[in-house]
């Protein structure tokens, strides 16, 4: 794939991200606008995280000239790679606890 298609691929995942996550009801409080935005916040940055890593995989490992200019070693880029899906992976967690919502009646 070229580099436009990875580019649109990242402009369509981050506008569902925004359409599905961003909308808050007028009558919410501030501090459920705040997590909702942070937990958005989150998904976009994991998003963003997940999607860099398939592209060093795909253009630093798997083509078959890599990256103009830039060769990195294998154990490298995948060090790269599964450095980059740890944090996708967090920050996905951490945003799916900040987008549901709150109990009002906990018991401990």
């Amino acid at each position: 794939m070229e580099l436009i298609d990875w580019i649109v691929i990242l402009a369509v995942t981050l506008m569902t991200i925004a359409f599905f996550c961003a909308r808050t009801p007028a009558s919410w409080s501030r501090e459920n606008r705040a997590r909702r935005l942070a937990g958005t916040r989150l998904l976009v940055q994991a998003a963003c995280s997940l999607w860099a890593a398939l592209l060093i995989l795909a253009h630093g490992l798997f083509a078959l000239d890599g990256l103009p200019g830039l060769h990195p070693a294998p154990l490298e880029a995948l060090t790269g790679v599964v450095i980059l899906i740890c944090f996708s992976c967090y920050w996905s967690i951490r945003a799916s606890k900040l987008l549901k919502p709150r109990r009002l009646f906990t018991a401990y």
